[in-house]
C-alpha cells in the first residue's frame, strides 16, 4: 500500500490548516482560495487528499507530508507519536516555568515597591491641628468668636475629606 493512501486523522488536518493559514498570511493565497482549501482539508480522508491541497504551495514544512517508512519498511507511527508527545510535554513544561517566573517576579516587584520603597512620609495632619481642634471646640462651647467657628468647621471638613481620600487611595493600591 502506498503511504499516500493511508487514512489521516485530525492532527494531520490541523497541521495542514495551520499551513494554509500561514500561506494566506504570507500572501500566497487569497481569502476565497483559503476558504476553499480549508473546506477540502476538512473533507480529506487520505494523505493523498492533503498532499493535493498543498501541492502548488512551496515546501512541505508547513503542509502535510506523510511519514516516511522505517528501515524495515513498517510504519513507525508509535515512535513518531511518542516523539511528538515528548516535544509537547517539554513545550508545556517551559511555558509553565515561564509563567511561574513571571508570577514570582511580579510578586517580588510588588513586595519591593510596597515595603522597600522610599521612606514613608507622614500623611496625616500637622501636629498643631489637634491643638487647633481642641481650641476651636472650647471656643464653640463657650460661644463668641464667630469667625473661629467658621474656621473650625472648615478645618473639620478638610480633615474628614483628607481621611476619606487616604482610605480611597489605600483601597485602590490593594
Amino acid at each position: 500500500m502506498d503511504a499516500h493512501d493511508l487514512r489521516i486523522g485530525d492532527a494531520e488536518r490541523e497541521r495542514t490548516m495551520a499551513s494554509l493559514r500561514e500561506h494566506f498570511a504570507q500572501g500566497r493565497l487569497n481569502h476565497e482560495e483559503l476558504d476553499e482549501r480549508l473546506d477540502r482539508t476538512l473533507a480529506a480522508r487520505t494523505a493523498r487528499d492533503l498532499t493535493a491541497i498543498t501541492a502548488d504551495l512551496p515546501s512541505t514544512e508547513y503542509g502535510y507530508a506523510p511519514p516516511t517508512p522505517a528501515k524495515d519498511g513498517a510504519w513507525d507511527d508509535r515512535h513518531a507519536y511518542q516523539e511528538m508527545m515528548r516535544a509537547h510535554r517539554h513545550q508545556m513544561k517551559q511555558a509553565r516555568h515561564q509563567m511561574h517566573e513571571a508570577h514570582r517576579q511580579w510578586h517580588e516587584t510588588r513586595h519591593r515597591t510596597r515595603h522597600q520603597g522610599p521612606a514613608r512620609r507622614h500623611h496625616g495632619p500637622p501636629p498643631f491641628v489637634p491643638f487647633l481642634l481642641v481650641f476651636g471646640l472650647i471656643a464653640l462651647i463657650v460661644g463668641g468668636f464667630g469667625a473661629l467657628k467658621f474656621v473650625l468647621f472648615i478645618a473639620i471638613g478638610a480633615m474628614i475629606f483628607s481621611a476619606i481620600r487616604r482610605a480611597a487611595i489605600r483601597r485602590s493600591l490593594r
